[in-house]
């Protein structure tokens, strides 16, 4: 769980033959802060010698140097800021400020990182991160936006020492980029991207006040109703010709099913799918008639099996019964009973905004 520390491991040119020989003083000086020093500590002195084998430590540019190649790909970049930093610097000790800095990044790639993103680099102040590559997702745009609401909620917990808190503000844009080693063999090329998405999540982000996420059209596209969104109207872009339309995330949506999420301006057409839909009708006939039915409908992803769902409720829409819906989220995979869950607070009605009186209130109703 410390594999953020890597690259300082490498920096320091230390490999496993040194280990045993460092102290709590040397975790110290290289920046390693009091948590993650004792659990290293633990961890080399539960080593034996003949696990203490010499092998080079994989940081996040040599991983990605090995898998890189230049390569044209659709990706979501997110570009977070640290509010404020200017005046930080000014405010605070240089060591100080190097803590805050290191808090601060440390949440924005926490948030990242548990959505799959790849932080591509710490500019300063800024964050740099793709979602796409190196490993691709159908739901990039989503995993963006979601792990922007989470990393401005995060920096927005960490307080200085007057209690002032801090704040991040994103940008989010997606398109066609070609990323990978562009020019050279270096760590800095193997991860850079060519193309106007960079910069224009960089330019959305300076849309964005303290504390906000601001997405552009193609990943407002992408995400269809599945957040709340504040429509921000059109910008004039340093270095874009016209201007550019941007939405301000609120918020995860209310709808219970992704798949009414991203096609809630019309469902896609039912195409060779016949007989499985007969299938379903003729269950749902002898359920009516009393002969209890379970259907079970499997396949890849995409192939289908939520528009066969959506039309057989067409189907059947004018006659009376009660859905009831579970469903799952690779988001929420480490969350014992999410579905159940979800699927209770959408039938009390439970709202992000209600605190716990309310919450009582609509459970006991």
């Amino acid at each position: 769980g410390l594999s953020k520390y890597a690259d300082v491991f490498a920096e320091n040119e230390i490999d496993s033959t040194v280990l045993p020989d460092l102290s709590e003083a040397d975790f110290e000086k290289i920046g390693i802060p009091m948590g993650p020093r004792k659990k290293l500590l633990r961890a080399i002195s539960a080593l034996g010698d003949e696990q203490l084998e010499v092998r080079p430590i994989q940081t996040r540019s040599s991983q990605a140097k090995q898998i890189s190649t230049a390569e044209r790909r659709q990706l979501t970049v997110m570009f977070c800021d640290l509010v404020g930093s200017t005046a930080l610097s000014q405010r605070l000790d240089p060591e100080d400020l190097r803590e805050v800095m290191r808090r601060y990044q440390d949440a924005a790639a926490g948030a990242i990182t548990r959505y799959e993103g790849y932080v591509a680099k710490f500019l300063g102040d800024g964050v740099l991160a793709y979602f796409g590559w190196p490993q691709a997702h159908e739901d990039q745009a989503e995993r963006a936006v979601r792990a922007g609401l989470d990393a401005v909620a995060a920096v927005s917990k960490l307080k200085l020492d007057d209690n002032v808190a801090l704040q991040a503000r994103v940008g989010i844009a997606t398109g066609l980029v070609v990323v990978g080693d562009l020019v050279g063999e270096t760590a800095k090329d193997a991860e850079a991207v060519a193309g106007e998405t960079p910069n224009l999540a960089a330019r959305l982000q300076g849309v964005a006040a303290p504390g906000q996420v601001v997405i552009g059209a193609t990943t407002r596209l992408l995400i269809g109703e599945t957040f709340d969104l504040a429509d921000l109207g059109a910008h004039e872009l340093k270095g874009f010709a016209e201007p550019v339309h941007a939405w301000h995330v609120l918020r995860e949506g209310d709808i219970d099913s992704r798949y009414e999420a991203k096609h809630v301006r019309g469902g896609l057409p039912l195409v060779g799918r016949q007989e499985e839909l007969g299938l379903l009708l003729r269950s749902w006939e002898a359920s009516k008639e009393g002969h209890g039915q379970v259907v079970l409908i499997q396949g890849e992803a995409g192939i289908g099996k939520s528009r066969l769902i959506e039309a057989l409720r067409e189907q059947v829409s004018g006659e009376n019964y009660i859905r009831v819906a579970h469903w799952c989220s690779p988001y929420h995979a480490n969350s014992t009973l999410y579905p159940v869950i979800e699927h209770l607070k959408r039938a009390m009605d439970w709202k992000p905004e209600d605190g716990a009186p309310e919450k009582l209130e609509k459970l006991e109703a």
